[in-house]
Formats: structure tokens, C-alpha cells, sequence
């Protein structure tokens, strides 16, 4: 692939299954899409939410790298106000040593999770998140095992975890580029809004580092294929209602997409569906590599992050295979 497609799961709960299900199903996805060429597994980090229950990324990576090889695992991300930056250091040079040259340690300075669950998570939570670049620069230099501050994140080896900043905003890509340091934005939170102008901050702002001379940007997508353009419509209903349903603050497990249809969408509702609609990167395996290309020529990268929800976890990994195979193909 002249295009490197990677992925992010996120553990989503389904109607009509546990939640620990999600956990299991988030190990699968990884073989799956190790064998389907993908070039990084990601994994998300939220708190105290019915739908996305992926809490611990740093555990679920290691459970990630006992089951493949050559995959990259990352945490996407760990939201760095709620914890000590030299804890954090430690535990993914702990993962650098499980799965050598294929840790990935992606930072984010939101909270992922109401404030109720981030003072839970960290007492001084109010303020933490001004700390957010000084973590960082900390961050940095123990992940690359060096003395910093009189101390060094142990244990110590060959390969370093590759930092990258993760987020939705001018504020992250700024960021980013300040420190010579990889960047994703988050363009599946609002479908796209703003991603011109954090990409543009971020190329015109970057200051070289040592380990990236240039920038080094991505953007990760929610997509989904599937065997035909209409199959995959009616499999993206499961999304859609979660996002109308979160709009008036109403959470809960994926709902198979034959429930959704059946009960449709208000006129109101459809205010919502419609835009997101047409930002989809939704059809055919074909049709979706298409659009994937499509916007990384725009937007000049060199690979995409996808994120794929369906309430049929079979669904979800035909998806991945179907756009894998027409990126080869194509």
C-alpha cells in the first residue's frame, strides 16, 4: 500500500452483550488487523462511559502485543493530565520491552470522561491540564530512557516508544510541532471541522527534532465497508443513533442496526444524520479506499487511522478487510 492504513478501536459495548465482551473483541481485532497489513493498532482511553469502555489502553497493548508480531500498538490516547508523566513513562517502556521497535505512546491533554471522573482519576484535576507541555517535555525524555530530573524510567533498552500528540484542535498541533513530535487529529470527533487549519499550524510551526527531522501528521477517520454500498448504510444506523442519542446526553451500548431502522430517525433527528451522512467515509470496500485517498491527497499524508463501529463484530473486521484489499488492489 502506497498509503498506510492503520487502525483504532475504541471497545465499544454492544446491546445484548457484556461489556467484557468489547475488552476480548478489541484483542481479535488486533490479529485481525495485523493479517490484514495494517500498520498500527491504536487504542482509545475513556472513563466511566456506557459505550466506549476501553479505560486501561496500557493493559489492553500489552494483551495486544502476546498476540502479534509485527503490528505497531499504541494508546490513542492516554490523557496525560490524569496521571504522573514518569508512571506513564515506565509502563510503556515496560511495553517497549514486551514488543521491541512497536510501541507507540499517543498523549492527549482531554479529559475522556465528565470532571466528576477526572477528579476520581486525579484530585487536582481542575488545574491538571495546564501542566499538559511540561508532561510532555518530561515525558519525552524518559521514554527515551534518559536521566531527567535526577531520575531515569526504568527498564532500559535498545528502543524507545515513539511519542506522538494527539488531538482536536489548533492547540495540540501547536503543540506538536513545539516539541518535533508526531500528530493525529482526531477528525472522526467532528467530521472533519477544523483539520485544514490544525494540519497547516502544525507543517508551518514544526521545529525539527532529532528522532522526526520533519513533520509527521495523520488523521484518524471513522469509516465502514462492506460488501455492497447499501449493507454498509444500513450497518452505519448504529452510529448514527449513538450520535443523535449523545446529542441530547443519552448513553448506552451499540444497538444493532435493524432496531435502529425500524424505529428511524425525526425529521429533527435528521438534522443531525444528514451532515454526518455526507461526511461519511461510508460504501463498498472500493468506494471508501477511494475517499480515503482521496483525502489524504488533500490533506498530503501518508497514512490514515480508522475507526470502525458496527454492533456485528464480524461486520466490523469484513470492514477492515474489504477496505485493506481495495488499497492493495487499487
Amino acid at each position: 500500500m502506497s498509503l498506510l492504513l492503520s487502525a483504532l478501536d475504541q471497545s465499544v459495548s454492544l446491546a445484548g452483550h457484556g461489556e467484557d465482551a468489547a475488552i476480548r473483541d478489541t484483542v481479535g481485532l488486533a490479529t485481525h488487523c495485523e493479517a490484514e497489513g495494517y500498520h498500527r493498532f491504536w487504542l482509545s482511553e475513556h472513563h466511566a462511559l456506557p459505550t466506549i469502555i476501553g479505560t486501561a489502553p496500557e493493559v489492553l497493548m500489552a494483551a495486544v502485543a502476546a498476540t502479534t508480531q509485527r503490528i505497531r500498538i499504541g494508546s490513542a490516547g492516554v490523557m496525560l493530565p490524569h496521571y504522573s508523566a514518569f508512571k506513564v513513562a515506565e509502563q510503556f517502556r515496560v511495553l517497549e520491552a514486551l514488543a521491541p521497535g512497536r510501541i507507540d505512546l499517543g498523549v492527549g491533554r482531554a479529559p475522556g470522561g465528565d470532571m466528576r471522573t477526572a477528579m476520581a482519576l486525579n484530585p487536582n484535576a481542575h488545574h491538571a491540564a495546564e501542566h499538559f507541555p511540561q508532561q510532555v517535555r518530561d515525558l519525552q525524555a524518559w521514554t527515551a530512557g534518559l536521566p531527567h530530573n535526577g531520575i531515569t524510567a526504568h527498564p532500559r533498552g535498545p528502543h524507545a516508544p515513539q511519542v506522538w500528540i494527539l488531538g482536536s484542535s489548533d492547540y495540540g498541533a501547536q503543540l506538536a510541532a513545539h516539541f518535533g513530535l508526531p500528530y493525529a487529529f482526531a477528525y472522526f470527533f467532528m467530521d472533519g471541522q477544523g483539520v485544514e487549519q490544525a494540519l497547516r499550524l502544525y507543517r508551518e510551526l514544526y521545529q525539527p527534532s532529532e528522532r522526526h527531522p520533519v513533520p509527521l501528521p495523520t488523521i484518524c477517520v471513522w469509516a465502514l465497508a462492506a460488501d455492497t454500498e447499501e449493507e454498509a448504510r444500513h450497518h452505519a444506523l448504529s452510529r448514527e443513533r449513538w450520535r443523535v442519542d449523545r446529542a441530547r446526553g443519552v448513553l448506552g451500548p451499540l444497538q444493532p442496526p435493524d432496531a435502529v431502522a425500524a424505529r428511524g430517525f425525526t425529521e429533527a433527528e435528521m438534522a443531525t444524520v444528514a451532515p454526518m451522512r455526507r461526511k461519511a467515509f461510508v460504501g463498498t470496500g472500493a468506494q471508501v479506499a477511494a475517499m480515503l485517498k482521496d483525502i489524504a491527497e488533500e490533506l498530503q499524508l501518508g497514512e490514515i487511522v480508522i475507526n470502525t463501529w458496527a454492533h456485528d463484530p464480524l461486520v466490523r473486521r469484513r470492514s477492515y478487510s474489504l477496505i485493506a484489499k481495495a488499497m492493495r488492489e487499487g
